[in-house]
């Protein structure tokens, strides 16, 4: 009954959690408390349910499982859900960093708590929902609807420039997205169906890929972001909430990441090799751009920001270079950057909730007096940087490996993002950790609290742990990667490989590199 039942719970249990909030009486101190345990709660049992379903999830299949099937006039509305060992990972993700949210907001949101909370709810059915659902109509319902709670959230309760940011996001996302509308419709009045699972053994002809391949990229390229098409992501992130920020780096980022992979790829899959030497390029492009405008930044959170558009250069590099190598890296690059991205805001706003400026040059050696928030914001910054042993070395390698293999130059001028990437982030943690402590509004500031750590520590166990051990992983994925390559491979007539590779040494039977057919 669970296994049958188990996407519905994880889905819209957030749902019901808003809906006791709404029926919560009273304003008061009290209420609020009780509104913000609910919430908390809501999150965490999400959270087990995820874990639950990740456990009994198989992954010697590409299949996809937990499958609910049920439609309506015909075959044009539907519930569908399904994961594969693609979704489940990201499903899990977004259970995870939600009530670390939740508690990121606990003292630092002070008005308006109860719609507050019930949007942060809202948003998780619906991120979730994107992960979940395999019917192409729902897939587009959920992804516009991220929208709309994270537009209120940045609108309300965001900073001094927040009306301007809000619509900035807004717009930006909207626009690319009506693309993909119509792009929905043509296919299915091609296939006949909205069905994902049909539509991946569906042979599109070659001359709509082209054009429905460029129709999802105007949406999916606006929500990852790429370079040039980040221009609403910094602003975004610096007037957010904490949590606001947090979700946007960890998880909205990784729609579109998840879209190449669930759509682009495999359903596109002439297109998808036609267009990889102009996502390379771009994404070469945002890796060396937006590190050095990262550089230049005076405001902590717009660093990361910058950051954050770099390391998804890596991701669709790892996507589009169409081999095993890549597409793992850039799962992998996706779950890791969603710990190490969150744990960066998160970080960000312990010390914003203290001094309430994000300007670099106001801090300065806090070491003395935080040091396990020195330590904390080491081991993300290091990750960052993709250091080895930490989850964050691991997606990269893959991912360069992977561009290796097709294209060198793209590799070459790819792996200075590395370099980049340690310049601002160890000039970052030298100019806020270290040095004297000379700032008097700096010599009283404390160090970590109980929920401050609650929130932490797990995600530096885990960046920590994936970059030792990547297996968790890299085994829940492995059969559905390899089913997707296969499949990708076979489409633009390159030899599928015969049986997965070991990805964590480079073997000689591998995967064919796409370079052949550029």
């Amino acid at each position: 009954m669970l296994e049958n039942n188990i996407l519905t719970i994880v889905t819209f249990l957030p749902l019901v959690g808003a809906f006791f909030i709404l029926l919560t009486p009273g304003g008061d101190a009290v209420a609020e408390l009780n509104i913000k345990r609910i919430a908390l709660a809501t999150t965490v049992v999400t959270f087990v349910f995820t874990l639950v379903m990740w456990g009994m999830f198989d992954p010697d299949t590409a299949d996809f499982q937990f499958v609910q099937n049920h439609t309506w006039l015909g075959d044009v509305i539907g519930y569908r859900m399904g994961v594969d060992g693609i979704s489940v990972l990201f499903i899990v993700l977004t259970g995870l960093l939600m009530p670390m949210c939740i508690l990121a907001s606990w003292d630092s949101i002070s008005f308006r708590i109860r719609e507050y909370m019930v949007l942060f709810l809202v948003l998780e059915m619906l991120m979730i929902g994107v992960f979940a659902t395999l019917d192409l109509a729902m897939f587009y319902v959920f992804f516009e609807g991220t929208l709309v709670p994270m537009f209120l959230i940045i609108g309300i309760w965001g900073g001094k420039r927040r009306i301007q940011a809000s619509y900035k996001f807004f717009f930006y996302t909207f626009i690319g997205s009506v693309l993909m509308l119509l792009a929905i419709m043509a296919m299915y009045w091609q296939a006949g169906t909205l069905d994902i699972a049909r539509l991946l053994d569906y042979d599109f002809p070659e001359n709509m890929q082209y054009w429905l391949w460029l129709a999802f990229f105007a949406s999916l390229a606006v929500k990852m972001p790429m370079w040039p098409f980040h221009r609403w992501l910094p602003e975004a992130h610096v007037e957010a909430p904490t949590a606001g920020s947090v979700i946007l780096a960890a998880i909205l980022l990784k729609l579109g990441g998840y879209g190449f992979l669930r759509f682009s790829l495999p359903m596109f899959p002439d297109a998808s090799l036609y267009f990889s030497n102009f996502v390379f390029f771009l994404s070469v492009a945002a890796i060396i751009i937006t590190s050095l405008v990262a550089l230049v930044q005076t405001d902590i959170k717009k660093l990361i920001a910058y950051s954050s558009v770099a390391h998804m250069g890596f991701v669709t590099m790892g996507i589009f270079a169409g081999n095993v190598y890549g597409v793992q890296g850039a799962i992998f690059q996706m779950i890791s950057h969603g710990i190490v991205s969150g744990a960066l805001f998160l970080s960000v706003g312990v010390i914003y909730d203290r001094m309430h400026t994000r300007d670099i040059n106001a801090y300065g050696g806090l070491v003395e007096r935080m040091p396990k928030y020195a330590f904390a914001f080491m081991v993300f910054t290091m990750a960052n940087v993709g250091l080895p042993g930490t989850s964050g070395f691991v997606g990269e390698f893959l991912t360069l490996l992977a561009i290796f293999q097709v294209n060198t130059w793209f590799a070459l001028f790819a792996t200075t993002g590395v370099i980049l990437s340690a310049c601002y982030a160890l000039w970052l943690y030298r100019k806020i950790i270290w040095g004297a402590l000379e700032k008097e509004s700096l010599k009283s500031i404390l160090d970590l609290n109980a929920r401050e750590m609650v929130t932490i520590v797990p995600l530096i166990i885990l960046t920590i742990l994936f970059g030792f051990y990547p297996a968790p992983l890299m085994d829940a994925m492995a059969t559905s990667v390899g089913a997707l390559v296969d499949q990708y491979q076979a489409a633009v007539g390159i030899e599928p490989m015969s049986a997965l590779v070991d990805v964590t040494v480079p073997a000689a039977d591998a995967a064919a590199p796409a370079s052949t057919a550029h």
